[in-house]
């Protein structure tokens, strides 16, 4: 392209839309960054306030919504018909919900009452479907039924399995830290119910599902109920190895009068450990993990690349000898 004067305007035309461009992107930038800033400090602030709202407060207000919600109240009272609170079931999936963080009363109602109600509702939504847009015969109407009715009976079960998944992974990555944290405060004379108190409060905005679990400790040793109860309710709730094998030293550490810091400091060192080795088992499958997108991506494009010009050569030298 050669510039002549006739491309001037078009020159400045083209420099002005970038520079106003790039002004508006740097604003837009700017405001964002600020934005959260403040929304962090607004949470700093806030942070303070919301320890200070009681477990009773709470749980009033999840029954006020829960009964102004009227799909939630039809999938409650569904669920109680179904499936009694008296049953086994009923009580044997308590355990399930502590895991995933769902405390409400009335959850494993909803729960038996969204199984049932997905297992007739998808059934349902495929003859209305197939009704209305395409004839189909009898045996694949039997089928996508039993389909449908069989994933939509197990649909809850694969999202509760999912959130108390996330969930135990939250818990996973906070340990650590909290560790850390709890060696510092009980070397340094404070008791072990103080030292569990104070590391909730620290962790909760790194990691407010360890902090919630450590609260709900500290809640239950206060209102009376013996320590090694309240460790191994902990242990329970969240399913955790690491969990389990931390609450059975702070027992045995309780119970027959050895020093809870010097124990807390070699479980301290004995869980770093096994994370790094963790980490280094993670790191060895990764080899023959990429060995399928390897061999089914890259390799493809790479003889793509390096043999396609060769093959397109030897086709004209053949096709067009000299």
């Amino acid at each position: 392209m050669v510039f002549t004067i006739s491309n001037i305007p078009i020159l400045i035309s083209a420099s002005t839309f970038l520079a106003m461009l790039l002004l508006f992107v740097g604003l837009d930038q700017y405001i964002r960054q600020n934005a959260k800033a403040r929304e962090l400090i607004e949470k700093l602030r806030e942070s303070g306030k919301n320890r200070n709202v009681s477990n009773r407060e709470k749980s009033s207000s999840e029954i006020k919504d829960t009964a102004q919600n009227p799909i939630l109240n039809f999938l409650s009272l569904l669920g109680k018909r179904l499936i009694p609170e008296q049953s086994a079931d009923y009580t044997q999936m308590r355990t399930r919900f502590l895991m995933a963080g769902l405390r409400r009363s009335n959850v494993p109602a909803l729960f038996w009452g969204s199984k049932f109600l997905f297992a007739f509702f998808l059934p349902i939504c495929f003859f209305l479907g197939i009704t209305f847009l395409k004839p189909v015969d009898g045996s694949t109407k039997l089928f996508a039924s039993c389909f449908l009715a069989f994933s939509g009976y197990y649909l809850p079960d694969i999202w509760l399995r999912m959130k108390t998944s996330a969930r135990k992974k939250k818990i996973f990555e906070g340990i650590p830290d909290a560790l850390d944290l709890l060696v510092v405060c009980v070397e340094t004379g404070m008791g072990l119910d103080a030292a569990i108190n104070r590391v909730a409060k620290e962790i909760k905005l790194s990691n407010e599902v360890l902090s919630e679990e450590l609260h709900i400790l500290n809640l239950e040793i206060r209102a009376g109920k013996a320590r090694q109860d309240a460790l191994r309710n902990l242990a329970e709730r969240t399913g955790i190895e690491d969990i389990h094998s931390l609450v059975t030293l702070l027992i045995q550490a309780d119970k027959f009068g050895t020093s809870v810091a010097k124990s807390l400091r070699v479980f301290s060192d004995s869980f770093r450990t096994k994370r790094f080795q963790k980490a280094e088992e993670i790191a060895a499958k990764l080899p023959v993990k990429l060995m399928v997108p390897l061999i089914f991506f890259v390799f493809p494009s790479l003889f793509v690349v390096i043999l396609g010009p060769a093959a397109i050569r030897i086709y004209q030298v053949l096709l067009y000898p000299s």
